[in-house]
Protein backbone atom coordinates (compact mmCIF):
# COMPACT_ATOMS: atom_id res chain seq x y z
CA UNK A 1 0.00 0.00 0.00
CA UNK A 2 1.79 3.28 -0.52
CA UNK A 3 2.24 6.03 1.92
CA UNK A 4 2.28 9.82 2.30
CA UNK A 5 4.57 9.73 5.49
CA UNK A 6 5.88 12.90 6.26
CA UNK A 7 4.65 14.49 2.40
CA UNK A 8 3.01 18.22 2.48
CA UNK A 9 -0.20 19.43 1.14
CA UNK A 10 -2.23 22.18 0.85
CA UNK A 11 -6.25 21.35 0.46
CA UNK A 12 -8.32 24.50 -0.65
CA UNK A 13 -11.73 24.32 -0.83
CA UNK A 14 -13.08 23.01 2.28
CA UNK A 15 -16.37 24.19 3.48
CA UNK A 16 -18.04 21.48 5.19
CA UNK A 17 -17.61 17.75 5.86
CA UNK A 18 -19.70 17.63 2.53
CA UNK A 19 -16.94 18.92 0.71
CA UNK A 20 -14.99 16.85 -2.32
CA UNK A 21 -11.95 19.19 -0.68
CA UNK A 22 -12.45 17.23 2.96
CA UNK A 23 -12.95 13.51 1.48
CA UNK A 24 -9.48 14.54 0.01
CA UNK A 25 -7.79 16.00 3.17
CA UNK A 26 -9.21 13.31 4.79
CA UNK A 27 -7.93 10.55 2.47
CA UNK A 28 -4.36 12.58 2.61
CA UNK A 29 -3.63 13.00 6.36
CA UNK A 30 -5.11 8.90 6.70
CA UNK A 31 -2.22 7.88 4.22
CA UNK A 32 -0.03 10.07 6.28
CA UNK A 33 0.35 13.64 4.63
CA UNK A 34 0.91 17.14 6.91
CA UNK A 35 -1.95 19.49 5.86
CA UNK A 36 -2.37 22.84 5.19
CA UNK A 37 -6.07 23.99 5.00
CA UNK A 38 -7.72 27.08 4.09
CA UNK A 39 -10.67 28.76 4.91
CA UNK A 40 -12.40 31.56 2.61
CA UNK A 41 -13.27 34.65 5.30
CA UNK A 42 -14.39 35.03 8.92
CA UNK A 43 -17.37 33.50 8.28
CA UNK A 44 -16.30 30.01 7.47
CA UNK A 45 -13.77 30.05 9.67
CA UNK A 46 -16.13 28.36 12.54
CA UNK A 47 -17.06 25.64 10.03
CA UNK A 48 -13.41 25.52 8.88
CA UNK A 49 -11.36 25.04 11.97
CA UNK A 50 -12.57 22.35 13.96
CA UNK A 51 -12.17 19.82 10.75
CA UNK A 52 -8.61 21.23 10.25
CA UNK A 53 -8.50 20.54 14.21
CA UNK A 54 -9.67 16.86 13.57
CA UNK A 55 -6.93 17.19 10.47
CA UNK A 56 -4.46 18.07 12.62
CA UNK A 57 -3.49 20.64 9.92
CA UNK A 58 -0.08 22.31 10.83
CA UNK A 59 -1.26 25.44 8.76
CA UNK A 60 -4.75 26.74 8.75
CA UNK A 61 -4.90 30.26 7.03
CA UNK A 62 -7.47 32.66 5.53
CA UNK A 63 -7.67 32.45 1.62
CA UNK A 64 -9.93 34.71 -0.70
CA UNK A 65 -8.13 33.25 -4.12
CA UNK A 66 -9.14 36.90 -5.35
CA UNK A 67 -6.62 38.25 -3.01
CA UNK A 68 -2.92 38.04 -3.94
CA UNK A 69 -2.01 39.26 -0.79
CA UNK A 70 -3.87 36.48 0.96
CA UNK A 71 -2.71 33.87 -1.61
CA UNK A 72 1.49 35.32 -1.05
CA UNK A 73 0.93 34.79 2.67
CA UNK A 74 0.29 31.33 2.81
CA UNK A 75 2.43 30.32 0.34
CA UNK A 76 5.18 32.30 2.41
CA UNK A 77 4.23 30.03 5.29
CA UNK A 78 4.58 26.92 4.01
CA UNK A 79 8.12 27.65 2.70
CA UNK A 80 8.73 29.18 6.42
CA UNK A 81 7.18 26.29 7.83
CA UNK A 82 8.16 23.31 5.38
CA UNK A 83 9.96 24.86 3.23
CA UNK A 84 8.71 22.75 0.23
CA UNK A 85 5.12 21.52 -0.85
CA UNK A 86 4.38 18.23 -2.28
CA UNK A 87 0.86 18.27 -3.03
CA UNK A 88 -1.49 21.09 -3.95
CA UNK A 89 -5.39 20.40 -3.99
CA UNK A 90 -7.77 23.22 -5.37
CA UNK A 91 -11.33 22.35 -5.50
CA UNK A 92 -13.44 25.79 -5.31
CA UNK A 93 -15.27 27.39 -8.20
CA UNK A 94 -17.42 29.90 -8.01
CA UNK A 95 -20.05 31.76 -10.65
CA UNK A 96 -22.29 34.61 -9.58
CA UNK A 97 -26.11 33.19 -9.29
CA UNK A 98 -27.66 35.23 -12.28
CA UNK A 99 -25.22 34.13 -14.33
CA UNK A 100 -25.34 30.55 -13.13
CA UNK A 101 -28.93 30.16 -13.91
CA UNK A 102 -28.95 31.84 -17.25
CA UNK A 103 -28.50 30.56 -20.74
CA UNK A 104 -25.28 30.52 -21.63
CA UNK A 105 -25.39 33.18 -24.47
CA UNK A 106 -26.68 35.55 -22.08
CA UNK A 107 -23.73 35.60 -19.30
CA UNK A 108 -22.15 38.55 -18.74
CA UNK A 109 -18.96 39.64 -19.43
CA UNK A 110 -18.63 40.51 -15.30
CA UNK A 111 -20.27 37.39 -14.69
CA UNK A 112 -18.11 35.16 -16.99
CA UNK A 113 -14.94 36.30 -15.92
CA UNK A 114 -15.72 36.09 -12.39
CA UNK A 115 -15.86 32.35 -13.13
CA UNK A 116 -12.98 32.17 -14.98
CA UNK A 117 -10.78 33.94 -12.32
CA UNK A 118 -11.91 32.05 -9.23
CA UNK A 119 -12.62 28.45 -10.61
CA UNK A 120 -10.04 28.21 -13.20
CA UNK A 121 -7.12 31.29 -13.30
CA UNK A 122 -7.08 30.79 -9.43
CA UNK A 123 -5.40 27.61 -10.28
CA UNK A 124 -2.87 28.67 -12.36
CA UNK A 125 -1.57 31.27 -9.66
CA UNK A 126 -1.28 28.48 -7.29
CA UNK A 127 0.97 26.31 -9.43
CA UNK A 128 2.78 29.12 -10.51
CA UNK A 129 3.58 29.72 -6.46
CA UNK A 130 3.61 25.83 -5.72
CA UNK A 131 6.69 25.22 -8.48
CA UNK A 132 9.23 26.52 -6.59
CA UNK A 133 8.78 24.19 -3.64
CA UNK A 134 8.46 21.48 -5.70
CA UNK A 135 11.97 20.83 -6.49
CA UNK A 136 11.92 17.57 -6.54
CA UNK A 137 8.54 17.00 -8.14
CA UNK A 138 5.22 16.88 -6.98
CA UNK A 139 1.20 16.72 -7.84
CA UNK A 140 -1.03 19.68 -8.52
CA UNK A 141 -4.81 18.53 -8.42
CA UNK A 142 -8.39 20.18 -9.27
CA UNK A 143 -11.94 19.16 -9.40
CA UNK A 144 -13.72 19.15 -12.54
CA UNK A 145 -17.20 17.90 -14.24
CA UNK A 146 -18.44 15.34 -16.96
CA UNK A 147 -20.81 18.95 -17.83
CA UNK A 148 -17.38 19.93 -18.79
CA UNK A 149 -17.88 17.96 -22.33
CA UNK A 150 -21.26 17.21 -22.62
CA UNK A 151 -24.32 19.40 -21.84
CA UNK A 152 -25.71 18.86 -18.78
CA UNK A 153 -29.50 20.13 -18.37
CA UNK A 154 -28.77 23.34 -15.66
CA UNK A 155 -25.23 23.12 -15.16
CA UNK A 156 -24.92 26.26 -18.01
CA UNK A 157 -21.72 28.36 -18.04
CA UNK A 158 -20.34 26.06 -15.77
CA UNK A 159 -19.83 24.02 -18.39
CA UNK A 160 -17.31 26.27 -20.42
CA UNK A 161 -15.53 26.88 -17.45
CA UNK A 162 -14.14 23.56 -16.65
CA UNK A 163 -14.00 23.07 -20.22
CA UNK A 164 -11.03 25.55 -19.72
CA UNK A 165 -10.11 24.22 -16.35
CA UNK A 166 -8.90 20.63 -18.08
CA UNK A 167 -7.45 22.46 -20.80
CA UNK A 168 -5.57 24.42 -17.94
CA UNK A 169 -4.30 21.03 -16.61
CA UNK A 170 -3.18 19.93 -20.02
CA UNK A 171 -1.18 22.89 -20.42
CA UNK A 172 0.45 22.90 -17.17
CA UNK A 173 1.37 18.96 -17.08
CA UNK A 174 2.77 19.38 -20.43
CA UNK A 175 4.82 22.49 -19.14
CA UNK A 176 5.93 21.00 -15.50
CA UNK A 177 6.27 17.04 -16.71
CA UNK A 178 9.99 17.61 -17.26
CA UNK A 179 10.27 19.12 -13.66
CA UNK A 180 8.33 16.01 -12.31
CA UNK A 181 5.52 17.94 -11.12
CA UNK A 182 2.47 15.96 -12.44
CA UNK A 183 -1.03 17.84 -13.17
CA UNK A 184 -4.78 16.24 -12.98
CA UNK A 185 -8.23 17.00 -12.85
CA UNK A 186 -10.61 14.59 -10.78
CA UNK A 187 -13.77 14.44 -12.67
CA UNK A 188 -16.46 13.25 -9.97
CA UNK A 189 -20.45 12.39 -10.85
CA UNK A 190 -22.51 14.60 -9.34
CA UNK A 191 -22.35 14.40 -5.76
CA UNK A 192 -24.29 16.30 -2.61
CA UNK A 193 -22.09 19.25 -1.91
CA UNK A 194 -22.95 22.62 -0.47
CA UNK A 195 -21.84 23.98 -3.82
CA UNK A 196 -23.36 21.86 -6.22
CA UNK A 197 -26.80 22.20 -4.49
CA UNK A 198 -26.94 26.23 -6.67
CA UNK A 199 -27.31 24.34 -9.35
CA UNK A 200 -31.14 24.68 -10.72
CA UNK A 201 -33.00 20.95 -10.06
CA UNK A 202 -29.92 19.45 -8.54
CA UNK A 203 -31.66 16.98 -6.71
CA UNK A 204 -33.16 15.33 -10.27
CA UNK A 205 -30.28 15.75 -11.51
CA UNK A 206 -28.72 13.32 -8.91
CA UNK A 207 -31.51 10.65 -9.23
CA UNK A 208 -30.50 10.60 -12.94
CA UNK A 209 -27.24 9.90 -12.39
CA UNK A 210 -27.52 6.92 -10.37
CA UNK A 211 -30.19 5.93 -12.51
CA UNK A 212 -27.93 6.06 -15.36
CA UNK A 213 -24.07 5.10 -13.76
CA UNK A 214 -23.70 1.24 -14.11
CA UNK A 215 -23.05 0.90 -10.80
CA UNK A 216 -26.12 2.80 -9.84
CA UNK A 217 -24.43 4.73 -7.27
CA UNK A 218 -23.33 7.93 -6.71
CA UNK A 219 -19.92 8.71 -6.16
CA UNK A 220 -18.72 9.96 -2.90
CA UNK A 221 -16.26 12.22 -1.70
CA UNK A 222 -14.51 9.23 -0.16
CA UNK A 223 -14.20 7.47 -3.52
CA UNK A 224 -12.94 10.99 -4.88
CA UNK A 225 -10.13 11.40 -1.74
CA UNK A 226 -8.92 7.68 -2.03
CA UNK A 227 -8.15 8.38 -5.68
CA UNK A 228 -6.34 11.80 -4.97
CA UNK A 229 -4.53 10.47 -2.09
CA UNK A 230 -3.01 7.85 -5.09
CA UNK A 231 -2.45 10.25 -7.68
CA UNK A 232 -0.13 12.20 -5.08
CA UNK A 233 1.90 9.31 -3.70
CA UNK A 234 5.37 8.45 -5.38
CA UNK A 235 3.21 5.13 -6.91
CA UNK A 236 1.81 7.77 -9.63
CA UNK A 237 4.84 9.84 -10.50
CA UNK A 238 4.63 9.10 -14.35
CA UNK A 239 0.90 9.70 -14.37
CA UNK A 240 -0.04 13.67 -15.62
CA UNK A 241 -2.60 15.67 -17.83
CA UNK A 242 -5.68 13.27 -17.38
CA UNK A 243 -9.12 14.11 -16.34
CA UNK A 244 -10.17 11.35 -14.32
CA UNK A 245 -13.62 10.46 -13.79
CA UNK A 246 -14.55 9.29 -10.26
CA UNK A 247 -18.27 8.53 -10.93
CA UNK A 248 -19.41 5.01 -10.99
CA UNK A 249 -19.24 4.74 -14.98
CA UNK A 250 -21.76 7.42 -15.51
CA UNK A 251 -19.68 9.56 -18.00
CA UNK A 252 -19.36 6.03 -20.20
CA UNK A 253 -22.84 5.93 -20.48
CA UNK A 254 -24.35 7.16 -24.13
Amino acid sequence: MFSLEGSKALVVGIANDQSIAWGCAKALRDQGADLAVTYLNARAEPHVRPLAERLEAEIVMPLDVADDAQMDALFAEIAARWGRLDTLLHSIAFCPKEDLHGRVVDASAAGFSVAMDVSVHSFLRMIRRAEPLMPDGGTCMTVSFYGSEKVVENYNIMGPVKAALESVVRYTAAELGPKGISVHALSPGPLKTRAASGIAEFDEMLNRAAERAPTHQLATIEDVGAYAAFLASREAANVTGGVHPIDGGYSIVG
